[in-house]
């Protein structure tokens, strides 16, 4: 018994000094945070009395809290009532008048460089290539596209002037455009551009894009779709429940997709499926890449963690972090990061240690933990969606990278469109010989210059043979290199051209056929798409891969 009563009291004694020291550590946390708070009000209370210049309240403050919230991690965020961001990340709406825009750096002002299909600026009679002079009579020379869809953009309804200069014409135009709400779409472009194989692409997780994904695979499977491509490439995430809805298309009611832990028990959750499948058998590709983030790693990863779905191209971002908005005072919203995501095998696919300082770290692929698809195929945690087929895309030689980065492609497809009212559909336009002639000798006749990496290398070639004592015997064949590898820009348009062509088709179809055009266009000869049609129409190849163990 004695022994009993001491261990009792022993058991006590440790549970109250637990207790204790939790009770310390949380005394001493709040008495940080109201020590700190208040050291900055001191602070802001010296700058507002002393401070040589007026500052302004909300923008001081808003500068502290930006610098703040940048040392916890890049998604917390702190948006003001007047903030119409986060809306428009959410339900990818907003009020202008529907146009993608450009600097270019020769006109040294914002120009149009697509407007949408049926939205204000199409209406108003906008083209590709119009140079921006003013809006409501405030000259927009040297503004950055930021700066200037501030000025488009604004309240639904309301009518604004816009005064722009159109290729070939002496005199500006002007034109009066109405704002409206606008609806980006979650969906570029589906359809079956190989017989039998359907293809979607959703380029962000907004407020119902899942049921534009069911209304897209049905009228596939309308149309004779037997299996099926997901594109999520370049798809930065948005909305964990329309991420749920869509993985819920093609894997059975009741299925636990993901799930949440955090700090607070309230931010504790598990989703799961909530309907029948649409498409449960569906043999089905999802293509990602290193753009693929957040909801588009759950779809990814869950569809592979239930070997659902191939994935196929490129290692995903590998954002494990759920955010939830919170009100914050005076109508302003804080969007906070509350826990790590958990996909079916278990495993956070989280690639960054964010150090609350500034710093950022990788998880190691050595510290990377094994996990298992319900097949028992061997997945890894904290580097994102590793594709169970890797392919990549041709790299972009650096001379067709500075031609894409330069406004080239650009102004040529402007003067061309100027002069010829339609070209072929997609999927059937090809650039001819003589158009790419047209098209090298506009840039011949450009100040178009291309930065050759190549000459760096040959300069830091010589220069380490001299400081080895090798330059002498070795000049004659460094100069003999560098004579080879000399720019020529006639010659490397033509060496290029295979590179080129895909830039040009795409630029002009989507001045005649706009962004669903392009799409169309240009997924034929995409290389991680070609692999998913391959797989579709190889069954054993297809499920070699998901029995693999």
């Amino acid at each position: 018994m004695n022994k009993l009563r001491t261990s009792a009291l022993l058991l006590l004694l440790c549970l109250t000094t637990a207790i204790g020291l939790h009770a310390q550590n949380v005394e001493n946390h709040n008495s940080q945070v109201s020590r700190n708070l208040m050291i900055f009000n001191e602070i802001y209370k010296m700058l507002d009395l002393f401070y040589v210049d007026t500052l302004s309240a909300d923008k001081a403050i808003k500068w502290a809290i930006d610098g703040m919230l940048m040392n916890v991690d890049p998604y917390t965020e702190y948006f003001p009532a007047d903030d119409e961001k986060l809306k428009q990340m959410a339900t990818g709406k907003y009020a202008g008048i529907g146009s993608i825009i450009r600097f270019h750096k020769g006109e040294d002002r914002v120009v149009i460089d697509e407007p949408y299909e049926n939205t204000p600026s199409e209406n108003a009679g906008l083209k590709s290539g119009d140079v921006i002079i003013t809006i409501d009579g405030k000259d927009i020379k040297g503004m950055t596209p930021t700066q200037v869809t501030q000025m488009l953009r604004g309240e639904a309804g309301t009518t604004f002037e816009l005064c722009f200069k159109r290729w070939g014409e002496d005199n500006t135009r002007k034109v009066n455009i109405t704002r409206r709400t606008i609806q980006l779409p979650s969906i570029p472009y589906y359809g079956i551009v190989d017989e039998g194989v359907g293809y979607i692409n959703l380029n962000s997780f907004t407020t119902g894009c899942a049921r534009e994904v069911k209304h897209a695979l049905s009228q596939l499977i309308e149309q004779g779709a037997q299996s099926l491509v997901l594109d999520l490439r370049d798809n930065g995430g948005g909305s964990v429940n329309e991420a749920i809805d869509i993985t819920n298309l093609f894997v059975p009611k009741g299925v636990k997709v993901v799930y949440t832990k955090g700090k607070q028990s309230s931010t504790n959750h598990e989703y799961y499926t909530a309907t029948n499948p649409l498409a449960p058998d569906m043999p089905l590709v999802v293509l990602v890449n290193n753009m693929s983030a957040s909801a588009s790693e759950i779809v990814s990863g869950a569809l592979q963690d239930m070997d659902r779905a191939v994935i196929v191209g490129t290692r995903t971002y590998g954002k494990g972090l759920v955010q939830a908005v919170r009100d914050v005072p005076y109508r302003g919203e804080l969007k906070i990061t509350t826990g790590r995501y958990y996909i079916p095998s278990g495993r956070c696919i989280q690639a960054y240690q964010y150090n609350h300082d500034g710093s950022i770290k990788t998880i190691p692929d050595s510290l990377r933990k094994d996990f298992y698809t319900q097949a028992g195929r061997v997945v890894k945690d904290g580097g994102g969606i590793c594709p169970d087929s890797t392919i990549i895309n041709d790299t972009m030689p650096t001379m067709v990278y500075d031609l894409v980065q330069s406004d080239m492609f650009f102004d040529w497809a402007t003067r061309f469109t100027h002069t010829t009212p339609t070209i072929d559909a997609p999927g059937t336009f090809a650039v001819s010989d003589s158009l790419y002639a047209d098209f090298c000798s506009y840039i011949k006749g450009t100040d178009f210059t291309y930065n050759r990496r190549t000459d760096d290398v040959i300069k830091h070639l010589r220069n380490i043979a001299r400081m080895e004592g090798y330059l002498e015997e070795a000049d004659a064949e460094i100069q003999a290199l560098e004579a080879k590898l000399t720019p020529n820009l006639e010659r490397d348009l033509e060496r290029m051209r295979h590179f080129i062509v895909p830039y040009i088709e795409a630029e002009l179809i989507s001045r005649y056929y706009h962004l669903k055009g392009v799409m169309r266009h240009t997924i034929t000869n995409d290389k991680p798409y070609q692999c998913a049609v391959s797989l579709l129409r190889t069954p054993s190849a297809y499920n070699a891969i998901l029995s693999k163990k």
